[in-house]
């Protein structure tokens, strides 16, 4: 009998003919975030992804917590196999489950049965095993209605498997699936949460990070850093583009109009982000903006942000109330980094007016005395990368 974990599929067992190339995304990501808790034989089959320990040095417990946050699993469960036999059956789940069942208040069996050879149906497997686990542990009821513990049995092709109440899954689609974007990551709590959202739906992230020292500290930065680690355990790896910004900043506050300081700021950071993922072979940038949130965020200011560009912009916050950006951030455990008191960039030379419902035209006149292209290629000559891996 192998300890081992399940991996249950999303919305990958709807995809026809394509499914192989998501199952080929999932496992290869799969795969990678096992690589340092030991060696693993992963394989599909059935809808279901399995990890199996080669040896006894696998980390077992760290690589269920690790499955959780894998893009394109909506369950996991540890679980143990065993001969497909129905005394074989009751035998695993009787030791493997036996402290849950001493644990528990109430219990049923429930079984998948996708092995149609077998010579009894999911009915008769579960009143069999569950007379018997009721007999072994006479202090635990049979509840077929709202039990405690649900003991789950399934007899697929290779073998039979016994597990307890899976444990939810990050759901979504496999990281690079659906290709590559440039996210850009303030150390707020909304450009987290539309990245994670974003890589959710199966996007390989390029993160940006618009640094203006001395205006912004290196703790501003650090904070940056440890939101983008944070990431990696759901995006994988990435690498974060950070940009000096101060000089465009400096140059914005001494030659336009106040109240357009920060649209203009926005314009530059739309430009410098399109050339990143031009060279990345990104097709799409990610921003955490939200609609009506500030001023910089109303429908007029945000088509003026992004009119220097040809990329399209995505918003995954776009109609989110802030209290559901929280609760995301919380869950995905940037929150308590988010709030941290370092300012970033955006903070910097910020207009006590700010048009939040400007005119293209004034903005272009206002943007006119500004060498473009110079202050753009400065900034890219001027990137720092800092690499992030599970």
């Amino acid at each position: 009998m192998n300890d081992m974990i399940l991996l249950k599929q999303g919305e990958i067992v709807l995809k026809g003919q394509n499914r192989r190339f998501f199952e080929a995304k999932l496992v290869a990501n799969i795969k990678r975030r096992l690589n340092p808790l030991g060696d693993f034989d992963v394989y599909t089959a059935q809808s279901t992804v399995y990890v199996e320990p080669k040896n006894d040095g696998c980390d077992m417990d760290s690589a269920l917590e690790a499955m959780q946050m894998v893009f394109g699993v909506v369950g996991v469960t540890r679980a143990l196999a065993c001969e497909k036999d129905k005394d074989a059956i009751f035998e695993a789940a009787k030791k493997y489950l036996a402290e849950d069942m001493r644990t528990a208040k109430s219990f049923k069996v429930e079984t998948k049965r996708s092995d149609k050879h077998f010579p009894m149906s999911s009915i008769e497997i579960s009143q069999y095993i569950g007379g018997l686990l009721s007999e072994e542990f006479p202090d635990i009821k049979v509840d077929v209605h709202d039990p405690e513990l649900v003991v789950h049995v399934e007899v697929r092709e290779k073998a039979a498997y016994v597990h307890a109440n899976p444990l939810p899954g990050a759901g979504g689609m496999p990281v690079g699936c659906n290709g590559s974007a440039v996210t850009l990551l303030s150390g707020g709590i909304d450009s987290p949460v539309s990245s994670y959202m974003i890589a959710r739906r199966g996007i390989h992230l390029v993160p940006v990070h618009f640094f203006s020292f001395p205006y912004t500290s290196e703790q501003a930065k650090s904070k940056v850093l440890e939101l983008t680690k944070i990431l990696t355990g759901y995006c994988g790896r990435l690498t974060v583009e950070i940009v000096p910004f101060t000089h465009i900043q400096e140059e914005i506050r001494a030659n336009c109009p106040e109240e357009y300081f920060t649209l203009l700021m926005r314009r530059f950071m739309m430009r410098i982000s399109e050339k990143i993922a031009e060279q990345n072979g990104c097709k799409a940038l990610v921003t955490g903006e939200n609609l009506g949130q500030v001023a910089s965020q109303t429908m007029e200011a945000l088509r003026v942000t992004e009119e220097c560009i040809s990329l399209p912009v995505l918003r995954p916050l776009i109609g989110m109330d802030k209290a559901d950006i929280v609760k995301i951030a919380r869950k995905i455990n940037t929150f308590e980094t988010s709030i941290l008191p370092y300012e970033d960039c955006c903070t910097v030379f910020t207009p006590r007016h700010p048009r939040t419902k400007p005119k293209l035209e004034d903005v272009l006149i206002a943007e006119s005395v500004l060498d473009v292209d110079s202050l753009v290629e400065e900034a890219l000559k001027g990137i720092e990368r800092v690499r992030f891996d599970i």
